[in-house]
């Protein structure tokens, strides 16, 4: 008998055969693994070349608790020791089996260390007699129930089957399948929100399944709603940002997608959808995507009521007065409820109006949303026709609400200056509310809908409604304001009169009162002619903002005349005099700022400016073709600080033939964000373009935008000379 291979040399004793005996080698070429063992301590008798490679090479001659010291399950030897108790064979399936260590790597199988693999084994006793050659009684198999034979003859055969990958492939597909459920119940908790909207699309987008409700709500056929056809029904501004939102998922691969987008209706009309998706995955890849559409127009409304409240309550509780309150109102209701809005003020303090005939109302505040055409400006008397829709809200104190089309705007929806600007952006609906305060007419705002925004409904009628009410208490003082306004520039306009004409001059002035609130200032210009016959200008500024600073104005215009008129002297004496007088008659009046020039002729038949300032810009000079110089040679202090008698200087300046001598106050050039400088050098280069323009276009020009962005009271009164071949 021949020993197999890679078996170790055996001693044979008192003429036993040696354990693996030559009844086994049979064995060897089977395609399972199998292995015999022997007496009660179950010593390993033989091992077939499957089970080497399986178990490694372990030692024969050794109890299996000793060869397989390493296994981790030893529970499995007890069968054993049933199977030669009993006679009876065992069968276990798809058992796990850990070794921790062992021989084996070096045949050629490479193993996981401590790796988990499974294996179906069959124990069955063996009974001496059976298969033995030489008569020794060893081999033969045991029937089941057969009383057990010599037990030191006696032994187990095992025969293992490896069915790691057919068990990992059924817990695969197990995981597989409870992911699926997951998924499915999912889908089902996004179904019970309610919606009839459900929908399915590929692992990389596109649907792939018709909608039947999708096609009830939105009037898409299956056709239309295939792939990407489904963006067609969104509204135009959340196509984009919904895709973009989309693909984002689809890379990314959330738990679970939700957007809010607007969705237009079977009846054309858009209303909020919350759409809810999922992954479905098979293993880690994802199949499909699920998901649901929900109508949340109603939550999303009044989510929007409470935060535009929220909003209105904010700002207006920032504003500090009642054409900021007006102005921040604007702000509000763009552009979360329309695209342009107006804020207009009456001029009747009671908001009173006649039964009949137009209407003249002031712009004090606009606004716009991004993206349509620029703001018009914001303060601006408007003349509003008789039976127009403006003027019949304000007369019967109601609001009025409409829609038409962007080529075919009623007359009188708005006034006159704002009809071009509705018809540029595509206006095509609006409301007009007027704002009554403990009865009286405070205000009126206007709101229009443009573009492709969806008209303004009722629904925004009412909550712009209610936010207004939700105003009254900061705007309640703008029927006072209205008519502290009024009496102050009623008083400026009484003093600031028209300049004269002497001896060929050309003298105009401009008064444009602050657009902030009641805030009336202390700006004055005066022109008269002296006894000796030379024409005077004279510009002014007193601190202050309010009626004290009106009342404060005309006292020194007054003032101001008297010392001039009184004796002949330089400017810079009769500043001083009107200084020393100023500070001793009204010590409390606070500081002023004054320009003073006496235009005189010249022997050659010229003209030149005797001038002086206390305080004030300079006085621009505008020769012919754009020659500009500001004069500066005879400043001085404020009025109204301690001051030496011999600060107060004058100063001649030859004035050029056709040439434009520009007096002016602060408001003119200053803004809030920039140096002083900067505002004069934009006077500078804006009045070298008009140079050669008539007198009146210069100084509207020179208006016009500080007029729509200033903050402050402006005042200018200009002098052209005649031309010398005049």
């Amino acid at each position: 008998m021949t020993r197999p291979p890679g078996r170790p040399a055996f001693d044979a004793q008192d003429g036993a055969p040696p354990p693996w005996g030559p009844d086994w080698s049979m064995f060897d070429p089977a395609p399972v693994a199998m292995a015999v063992t022997r007496g009660p301590r179950h010593t390993l008798a033989y091992t077939n070349r499957v089970y080497r490679e399986v178990f490694g090479d372990r030692p024969l001659g050794q109890p299996l608790a000793e060869a397989f010291a390493d296994l981790r399950e030893r529970e499995y030897f007890d069968l054993f020791d049933r199977v030669l108790d009993t006679g009876e064979a065992v069968s276990v399936t798809a058992a796990p089996v850990r070794i921790a260590s062992g021989p084996g790597e070096e045949d050629g199988r490479a193993r996981e260390e401590d790796g988990e693999r499974f294996f179906t084994f069959s124990l069955s006793a063996l009974t001496p007699g059976h298969s033995d050659r030489h008569g020794d009684g060893e081999g033969r198999a045991a029937a089941p129930g057969q009383p057990p034979g010599d037990a030191g003859r006696r032994g187990v055969l095992v025969v293992a089957v490896d069915v790691t990958e057919q068990v990992r492939t059924t817990e695969r597909a197990r995981q597989q399948s409870e992911e699926r459920r997951r998924a499915l119940r999912r889908y089902e908790s996004l179904a019970a929100t309610g919606t009839r909207m459900m929908w399915v699309t590929a692992a990389k987008g596109g649907t792939i399944e018709p909608s039947p409700g999708w096609e009830e709500v939105t009037g898409q056929s299956w056709e239309e709603f295939r792939g990407d056809g489904w963006l067609d029904a969104l509204h135009p501004h959340d196509r984009a940002p919904m895709l973009a939102a989309w693909r984002r998922a689809l890379e990314e691969v959330p738990e679970q997608f939700e957007y809010v987008y607007r969705l237009r209706t079977v009846d054309g009309t858009y209303r909020h959808f919350d759409v809810k998706a999922v992954p479905v995955r098979e293993g880690d890849t994802v199949v499909e995507w699920v998901g649901t559409c929900t109508d949340i127009e109603q939550q999303w409304r009044e989510q929007r009521r409470r935060d535009l409240l929220a909003h209105a309550a904010a700002v207006l509780a920032e504003a500090t007065q009642p054409r900021d309150a007006l102005t921040a109102l604007g702000e509000v209701i763009v552009p979360a409820l329309a695209d342009k809005c107006g804020i207009y003020l009456l001029p009747a303090p009671d908001g009173h109006v006649a039964p009949d005939g137009p209407i003249t109302v002031e712009r004090i505040a606009t606004r716009t949303r991004e993206g349509f055409p620029p703001e018009l400006p914001g303060r601006r008397e408007e003349r509003l026709e008789a039976h127009s829709a403006f003027a019949r809200a304000i007369r019967e104190r109601r609001t009025i609400h409409a829609t038409f089309t962007p080529q075919a705007i009623p007359p009188g929806t708005a006034p006159p200056a704002t009809v071009s600007w509705l018809e540029r952006a595509g206006a095509h609906s609006m409301v007009i509310v007027p704002i009554v305060i403990d009865g009286t007419l405070a205000a009126v705002v206007d709101a229009f809908a443009c573009g492709d925004r969806e008209p303004i409904g009722p629904s925004d009628v009412a909550l712009m409604r209610e936010f207004l009410e939700q105003a009254h208490e900061p705007l309640r003082h703008i029927a006072e304001f209205q008519r502290t306004r009024r009496v102050a520039l009623a008083l400026q306009h009484s003093l600031l009169t028209e300049p004269p004409q002497p001896q060929g001059l050309r003298i105009t002035a401009r008064y444009l009162p602050s657009p902030t609130a009641a805030e009336v200032g202390g700006d004055w210009y005066d022109s008269f002619v002296l006894p000796d016959g030379a024409p005077v200008m004279v510009i002014g500024d007193v601190a202050g903002h309010d009626i004290a600073a009106a009342v404060t104005m005309s006292k020194m215009r007054n003032m101001m005349r008297g010392l001039a008129t009184d004796r002949q002297e330089p400017p810079g004496d009769i500043i001083r005099r009107l200084d020393r007088a100023t500070q001793t008659l009204n010590p409390e009046e606070g500081t002023a700022t004054c320009a003073l020039a006496r235009l005189e002729k010249t022997p050659t038949g010229g003209w030149q400016a005797h001038y002086s300032v206390a305080g004030h810009p300079p006085p621009l000079l505008i020769a012919p073709g754009g020659r500009t110089r500001f004069l500066d040679e005879a400043g001085s202090p404020l009025l109204g600080l301690p001051t030496c008698d011999d600060w107060r200087i004058s100063a001649v300046e030859p004035l050029p033939a056709a040439g434009t001598l520009l007096l002016y106050t602060d408001g003119l050039v200053e803004r809030p964000d920039e140096d002083i400088d900067q505002g004069l050098e934009r006077l500078r280069r804006a009045a070298a373009l008009l140079a050669d323009e008539p007198l009146d276009v210069l100084c509207d020009t020179l208006l016009a935008e500080p007029a729509a962005t200033g903050r402050d009271d402006i005042c200018l009164i200009a002098l052209r000379v005649p031309d010398a071949a005049a």
